[in-house]
């Protein structure tokens, strides 16, 4: 076993996001020795002000409120952004990019043939409960996730984002979690698998009180308890959420603040109005619209997050006629994505072609779009069958909440009912409340086609493209039942190689054949906006969508 900087390993996007269009490195990061230093993770920022703030509450506003607290049973960016704050995971990412480092594993180790990870943890992290954070807290987390049948999983969990990163039972990448003394966790894999690190780093695996989850059991979901810098107190469902301070945080220094406010403010807006009233601190989601004048007062500024999201129209494999390649590919020829980001985006946005955004590495320029050419839509209908447009409606789910990738889905929505009009298909645009939307989407029984997007997890194409849209994906993620062996095949060779150049070329083989078989219609990749008070300082936006409100303070 050898040991080389942690340097070494990192599959960085911090580095594709300003280099974009280069192919990526040769970092072979599945088979090379690694050691991770924890000296970064544990120093506040130097610019921290050494005097006591004089505001100690930050109230962030965001367009919709999160399905569940506990990140090992949710998808949803909402949900996350709060367990980020109450649960830490044995690594996590560099703040501002996607490159791993540090967090409550201070180091680790990779054998040379990719199969055994070996982490050294940080020794005297307490949780929230006053219990200890070890090894066997560990094993307990990762055995609850990948075993089908653990007395915790309760009624309604489900492990979505563990079986999608990493394998669904019967075909588990991870073979054993053990702990080989209390500071010390070791991962046997059963192959080897490239993004193994960045999947770790995940929010998804945050580490929870094995003790607050065997006495709160279902509860657990709706009173978290994690070891992160700030403690749950309180959930008033489509209103708020309040975080305390967690005086004994094991990072020193943090978090600068004493409360978390996150309220769910869903129109745009209200959300900008309550910002510019002093009602909130931070929002996300700004609009478009808003955007010239959130530049013109001085009380203000703007935010924004590096662009690594793609927004998209999926297609329901489970309903007629949409299991047709012809239908799919006549109503992507229907849509006028140029139209859409000049009315609804202001310039914040580009045309997306394929499932995941340019700045990644793998990413195939080659890959040519659906003009918008009603002609060609109509014809291809034609020869589907349909020459005078679909006999029934449409049912299209449109988002009901802003998100980073869509500010108005209904708006969108709108425009698209427009244009597939003018091709014979009519639509019935259906909105129900956020956590109805994603059950009912996820069920596939109530939805023709659906709108949806993707903030990149980790910084790997492996988390759009097998994540999204594998045959083996979880429902909750390939929402359109879309199933084809040649891709599944191209993906799974994609996680096994660790040679980057070779997943590469895998990945934009991939890319060529999701655009031929049309499971979606992706929209747009977007810059996303946020705003906060001008003396807000210390928070650093994430390309993934989370970031710690640990370094947050006031001048």
């Amino acid at each position: 076993m050898k040991t080389w900087s942690s340097l070494a390993l990192a599959v960085t996007l911090g580095a594709v996001l300003f280099l974009s269009g280069c192919g990526g490195n040769n970092n072979n990061a599945g088979t090379e020795a690694t050691t991770g230093s924890n000296a970064a993770a544990t120093t506040a920022p130097e610019s921290s002000p050494e005097a006591a703030a004089t505001q100690d509450t930050l109230i962030v506003g965001r367009g919709g409120d999160s399905a569940s607290l506990d990140p090992a049973i949710v998808t949803d960016g909402e949900s996350l952004k709060i367990a980020h704050q109450v649960f830490d995971s044995l690594l996590e990412y560099k703040p501002g990019t996607s490159e791993v480092q540090a967090s409550l594993a201070d180091s680790w180790e990779v054998s040379a043939d990719g199969l055994t990870y070996t982490f050294k943890l940080h020794p005297g992290v307490k949780f929230h409960d006053g219990t200890d954070f070890d090894a066997e807290a560990v094993v307990f987390n990762f055995t609850r996730w990948s075993d089908p049948a653990s007395e915790f999983k309760f009624e309604g969990d489900s492990f979505d984002y563990y079986d999608s990163m990493f394998g669904p039972d019967g075909s588990r990448v991870i073979k054993e979690v053990k702990a080989v003394d209390a500071t010390t966790v070791q991962f046997i894999l059963n192959q080897p698998q490239a993004p193994f690190l960045q999947n770790i780093a995940m929010t998804s695996f945050g580490i929870a009180s094995p003790a607050a989850i065997k006495e709160k059991k279902e509860n657990f979901k709706n009173e978290p308890v994690g070891t992160g810098p700030y403690v749950f107190k309180e959930w008033k469902h489509n209103d708020s959420i309040t975080l305390d301070k967690n005086s004994s945080y094991w990072k020193e220094g943090l978090p600068k603040l004493n409360k978390v406010i996150v309220r769910s403010i869903p129109d745009n807006s209200a959300r900008f109005n309550a910002l510019q009233n002093g009602e909130i601190d931070l929002m996300e989601d700004l609009s478009p619209d808003d955007l010239s004048t959130l530049e013109g007062n001085t009380e203000l500024q703007k935010i924004e997050r590096p662009p690594f999201n793609v927004s998209y129209l999926g297609f329901n494999f489970k309903k007629k006629p949409f299991d047709n390649v012809k239908v799919r590919q006549a109503l992507n020829y229907a849509v006028n994505k140029q139209a859409i980001i000049d009315a609804f985006f202001s310039g914040q946005a580009t045309a997306a072609v394929n499932p995941m955004p340019p700045s990644l590495w793998g990413y195939n320029d080659a890959v040519k779009d659906y003009d918008y050419d009603l002609d060609k839509a109509k014809a291809l209908l034609a020869e589907a069958g349909y020459p005078e447009g679909l006999p029934d409606p449409v049912t299209l789910y449109a988002m009901p909440v802003s998100r980073p990738y869509m500010p108005d889905g209904k708006k969108v929505a709108e425009a698209i009912q427009a244009d597939w009009e003018k091709i014979g298909v009519k639509t019935v645009i259906e909105s129900p409340e956020w956590a109805t939307y994603l059950d009912d989407t996820k069920a596939g029984e109530k939805d023709d086609i659906y709108m949806l997007g993707w903030t990149g997890d980790n910084g790997d194409p492996d988390n759009f493209l097998y994540t999204l849209l594998d045959k083996d994906a979880i429902p909750g993620n390939n929402r359109s039942f879309y199933v084809n062996e040649e891709l599944h095949t191209l993906l799974i060779n994609a996680q096994k190689e660790t040679d980057q150049t070779k997943r590469s070329d895998l990945y934009k083989q991939a890319q060529e054949i999701i655009k031929a078989d049309a499971p979606w219609i992706p929209l747009v990749h977007t810059t996303p906006l946020l705003a906060a008070k001008s003396n807000l300082k210390g928070y650093v936006p994430g390309p993934t969508g989370t970031e710690y409100y640990s370094g947050i303070y006031f001048e």
